[in-house]
């Protein structure tokens, strides 16, 4: 039986969060069966520590494990960097974002106190959760800054995090479509806009974004945008993304939100409606040859399309 395989069965979790749950706590590689290829020993020794910790973390996970175990977990799972399960990426240690690693980065970002009010007032309505956080907007309006992008759209704005951080990366004369279709949370984001003095930037379009998109490729506004955040309904992705595409210039770039999906396009025993929507749009957009593509793990992972 691999170590993997005894793991599951003697703690009852799935394999997804045995492989997070294991980590590097003994160095591995995975076969094409599953098994688990230790670059220490497969001594009883390690498949007893291993089959403990596990049976500890499903303990923590329902909430019955004493205190100190669960701390015991807690702080070794957070000291340990992941790496890729093929050996040919080389062990490559990757930072492991935890809780104190976040707020330390949230510590050293910029935000600029009328996005800090925004924020604030956004973490008491109902939704909360769906609002950008400071480092993506951040990485946002620096790639509008890098880009000297002058012309921006943005799908799904909320209350308006995102959209206000674009607005003020924009030069004077910049514009940024904002589309939304939620008007209590949109009337937030356009007092914001009003409040930060960039509202003569921002032309708010409430109503269906493929509606939309549609209404200015009508008007004849096809390639003439240099930057689009796409943050709205997954599954309709596909169809935004072509549309947001053609209203791109040659060079311009699409930031997709969310194609990491707190992690559950990595666990294929998550199969709901919108997550296999985005695991095919990511499959689709990597193989696009009409476009440049990275993803970046910032925020929930965003995916930058650069049009050829």
């Amino acid at each position: 039986m691999s170590l993997l395989a005894l793991c599951r069965r003697s703690s009852g979790l799935s394999t997804f969060p045995l492989r997070e749950a294991l980590g590097s706590q003994c160095r591995h590689t995975y076969s094409s069966h599953g098994q688990i290829h230790n670059h220490s020993s497969h001594s009883h020794g390690t498949h007893r520590r291993v089959v403990a910790r596990c049976r500890v973390i499903r303990a923590s996970i329902n909430g019955s494990a004493p205190a100190s175990s669960a701390a015991a977990v807690s702080t070794s799972a957070t000291s340990l960097a992941p790496v890729a399960l093929d050996p040919s990426y080389g062990s490559k240690e990757v930072i492991k974002v935890d809780s104190r690693v976040y707020q330390y980065i949230l510590e050293h970002t910029r935000e600029p106190e009328i996005l800090a009010e925004l924020r604030r007032e956004t973490a008491t309505m109902i939704g909360k959760e769906m609002q950008v956080s400071p480092e993506q907007g951040a990485f946002l309006a620096t790639l509008v800054r890098l880009m000297g992008a002058k012309r921006c759209i943005e799908l799904g704005v909320y209350t308006g995090y995102s959209s206000l951080s674009v607005a003020l990366a924009l030069p004077p004369h910049g514009l940024l479509v904002a589309c939304e279709r939620v008007p209590h949370t949109f009337a937030v984001a356009q007092k914001f806009y009003e409040k930060a003095g960039v509202r003569h930037k921002v032309d708010p379009r409430l109503g269906l974004a493929l509606d939309t998109l549609q209404q200015l490729l009508d008007e004849g506004q096809a390639g003439s945008f240099d930057f689009a955040f796409l943050d709205a309904d997954k599954r309709r992705y596909r169809e935004y993304y072509e549309l947001l595409l053609t209203l791109l210039r040659p060079g311009g770039l699409l930031v997709v939100d969310n194609v990491l999906w707190h992690g559950q396009l990595a666990d294929p025993q998550v199969t709901d409606a919108r997550t296999e929507y985005l695991r095919a749009f990511n499959q689709f957009i990597l193989n696009d040859p009409r476009i440049h593509h990275s993803i970046v793990p910032v925020g929930d992972g965003v995916a930058l399309c650069q049009k050829l």
